[in-house]
């Protein structure tokens, strides 16, 4: 089925002939709202056990982790190409850089491995590491967990930054030649759909490349778990069938140019509270297109 959207694949087609496939790296980072250098804690939805796969473990090289997710990935596609994604935590949190250099370019060094994808924080690039990535001897892309542009939100989730700090680092990044994505989180607590929207808005603003998107999850062992169990507050509760109008409307208001990498998450059935909705990434996926599709949406004029 034709996506009526852009979606990643159109984005990476623009950079690789040929399907290239990411292979999440864990390097033992941490982040700077859980180690005291802005705060402590962490952010209260984060429990990271939700979101590697069995093959990422810091004890393991980054070497070591690519390789076994290359032996992963090549049973089913054994012409593939790879792009090593530094995902858990902050992946630019050190004062060291040439450390970091150090880890990028291991992972560049692995064999079919065309590129880097790299997960971190708005207030966690500083332009000599900006200048240190466009050297690197490869396809380089920066992605910032934004989250929302309300600033409330932000303190609420204890993120310990600001919008103004992703419009900043997106725009220097931007300006570096880098290719630059956002992570955003639908329905965080005190959200409602006109405070969804007016962050579509802002990330319109920016020279944004691709956007990711997804529900929020409510993960056992987090903060925001155990202040919703105790009625401290509660949070947005979407149907499938609501969380799929919304993503409709996300559609109609995002500018056209940028790529929409994914709209869901889906943390594992034991760690997960909210929501149970039974779909895998993809079924979801497919009842959004029929939505969009049954609706009459040609792919001009989503946008």
């Amino acid at each position: 089925m034709m996506k009526p959207y852009r979606d990643f694949a159109d984005f990476l087609g623009g950079y690789f002939n040929g399907k290239v496939q990411k292979i999440t790296v864990n390097a033992g980072f941490s982040c700077p709202n859980r180690d005291g250098t802005k705060g402590w804690g962490g952010c209260t939805y984060c429990n990271n056990q939700s979101f590697n796969p069995s093959y990422c473990k810091p004890t393991l090289s980054v070497s070591e982790q690519l390789e076994r997710g290359k032996e992963f990935f090549s049973k089913k596609y054994p012409r593939m190409d790879y792009l090593a994604y530094f995902q858990a935590y902050t992946n630019t949190h050190s004062d060291d850089i040439s450390r970091l250099s150090e880890l990028y370019r291991e992972a560049l060094s692995v064999e079919k491995v065309r590129g880097l994808i790299i997960g971190t924080r708005p207030d966690c690039m500083p332009d000599e590491l900006l200048e240190t990535l466009v050297g690197l001897p490869g396809w380089v892309m920066v992605e910032y967990g934004a989250e929302t542009a309300c600033d409330e939100t932000l303190v609420r989730v204890n993120r310990c930054h600001t919008w103004q700090d992703t419009v900043d680092a997106v725009c220097r990044t931007h300006d570096a030649g880098l290719p630059c994505g956002l992570h955003l989180i639908m329905g965080l607590p005190g959200e409602d759909e006109a405070t969804m929207m007016e962050t579509i808005d802002r990330v319109n603003e920016l020279p944004v490349d691709t956007l990711k998107i997804h529900q929020l999850q409510l993960v056992r062992g987090t903060r925001m778990a155990h202040d919703v169990e105790n009625g401290l507050y509660d949070i947005p509760r979407f149907s499938a069938e609501e969380y799929i109008d919304l993503c409709v409307k996300i559609l109609h208001r995002l500018r056209r140019d940028i790529a929409v990498e994914r709209f869901v998450s889906q943390s594992p059935s034991e760690l997960l509270i909210y929501p149970k909705w039974g779909l895998k990434n993809y079924q979801f996926t497919n009842l959004l297109l029929r939505r969009l599709v049954s609706g009459g949406v040609e792919r001009d004029k989503v946008f």
